[in-house]
């Protein structure tokens, strides 16, 4: 375990020193970028640009699915880290990774938090919005504009790597939830997981329910 904290505190340290010091300059329309896409005024923004920019707001709420769960017990509540990931991504939810210990029990009945976000039909509906926002991204999207923007722009350059990273990092917390659902269905469940986002949803949409330990 101790070896596993150091790797992701590693990993963690190299985003964050990555990010402000070897990442591509700052643009200064950036503000006004990341204002256009949060009020949702997409004129002349690269769809490709708008369609990632929403789907790493997904990502925080696939997350939440299986971190909630998995902070039930915890030392460290999992709670903060899954709020600050809609805005921070992966540089929030790695210290929660770091501090965690392995937990593959769930002791009593489910809160109404937990029976929300271990639901299908949030599943469901995270993968209605993905779908969605993908076949936008890749029919309008302008790949060679998206291309120029990654390799000059900090802003959208890190938020493609925080993309690569969440996708990496969801299958470290599949193991214990996997346990939690005493399931014989853990291969082909971990395969799915495995692939970025859209596999993420299904994982959460197929896995089983969750076996409390009374």
């Amino acid at each position: 375990m101790k070896t596993y904290r150091i790797i992701l505190g590693l990993l963690w340290m190299g985003f964050v020193i990555y990010a402000l010091l070897l990442a591509p300059p700052d643009d200064p329309a950036t503000l006004e970028l990341i204002k256009n896409l949060s009020l949702g005024q997409w004129q002349g923004v690269n769809p490709s640009v708008v369609s990632l920019f929403n789907l790493m707001g997904v990502w925080p709420a696939v997350y939440s699915c299986i971190l909630l769960t998995d902070g039930h017990n915890q030392w460290v509540k999992a709670w903060p880290f899954v709020v600050a990931s809609f805005g921070l991504g992966a540089f929030a939810l790695l210290p929660y990774l770091i501090l965690r210990s392995p937990n593959d029990t769930v002791i009593g009945d489910p809160d109404w938090v937990l029976r929300i976000t271990n639901s299908r039909w949030i599943a469901g509906v995270l993968l209605m919005i993905t779908v969605g926002l993908g076949a936008y991204g890749f029919s309008q999207g302008d790949w060679g504009n998206f291309t120029l923007q990654w390799q000059t722009n900090r802003f959208i350059h890190v938020m493609g790597l925080d993309f690569c990273l969440l996708a990496l990092l969801f299958s470290v917390l599949v193991p214990d939830d996997l346990i939690r659902r005493k399931t014989r269905q853990g291969i082909w469940l971990r395969a799915i997981a495995a692939i970025p986002l859209l596999g993420a949803i299904l994982y959460l949409l197929f896995r089983p329910p969750l076996t409390q330990d009374q």
